[in-house]
């Protein structure tokens, strides 16, 4: 008998998902679906969302059939009929926490918890079928540094063909943008173009001080969650930041879409 060939090595990435009706972008959803369709197709996809923190890190639902979390407010109607019915993932989740354990870092199960917008929205645009299996798993803390070396200690999963997944948004202040006037706010502009030079740079010590050394940075980010999934990710591409192209650029509502793939 032949051995079966060894999953080829995943890319991490950090997206901008939006909120629901960036589903509805005329270019958006397509911009996704390329990015896919040109990435190997994963054995698993481990999802670290914007809209859960929870401390000790929690592992989300592992079964599949668990409803998604319409964790939004005040949409129309069809926003909360979207399904995704994708397989639990319990052999990602025994090897998330044999990880996450062995390395000293506590791990909770919340096996009723499903899918957030954070996690299903891209996922409808990229993995339509809902075939492949999802884990998504807390920000324990927004700490940048805490952050990134959880994604260090996730970095093995991506030799089994797992997709890790940041989902954020490169810029996130929506109180700000009801005073912008219209079109791409400076903050955000700024932010956006300080960010794409950092990551050009691989300057992990300015990315992880963002609040500090970005200008505009707390106008950006008044809170930090939409951030934070990028150090999961930075943190599971460490050696490989080199590596980084941009796949998706631009701003929608005034927010930057900007999303990055590592490897």
């Amino acid at each position: 008998m032949t051995a079966a060939a060894a999953p080829e090595r995943m890319p991490a990435l950090y997206l901008s998902h939006g909120a629901p009706p960036l589903a509805d972008d005329p270019l958006w959803p397509a911009e996704l679906a390329a990015w896919s369709a040109g990435l190997p197709r994963p054995k698993a996809i481990l999802m670290v969302s914007a809209h859960w923190e929870e401390a000790p890190l929690a592992l989300g639902a592992t079964d599949g059939g668990v409803p998604l979390v319409y964790d939004f407010w005040g949409f129309p109607e069809h926003y909360y009929q979207v399904r995704y019915e994708a397989p639990g993932a319990p052999r990602l989740a025994d090897s998330v926490r044999k990880l996450l354990r062995g390395a000293g870092t506590p791990v909770q199960d919340i096996p009723d918890r499903g899918l957030d917008h954070g996690a299903y929205v891209p996922l409808v645009e990229m993995f339509p079928a809902a075939d492949i299996p999802v884990l998504q798993i807390s920000m324990p803390t927004l700490d940048p540094q805490r952050l990134m070396d959880i994604g260090r200690k996730l970095a093995p999963l991506r030799d089994e063909g797992v997709l890790i997944v940041g989902s954020g948004f490169f810029t996130h202040n929506l109180a700000a943008l009801r005073h912008a006037g219209g079109g791409v706010p400076g903050w955000s502009a700024e932010f956006d173009a300080w960010g794409r030079e950092a990551l050009d740079a691989a300057d992990v010590d300015a990315l992880l001080d963002f609040e500090h050394k970005a200008p505009a940075g707390r106008l950006a980010h008044p809170r930090t969650e939409h951030f934070a999934p990028l150090f999961v990710t930075l943190g599971a591409s460490e050696g490989e930041l080199g590596s980084r192209r941009d796949v998706v650029d631009g701003f929608w509502m005034g927010l930057s879409k900007r999303s990055v793939q590592f490897g």
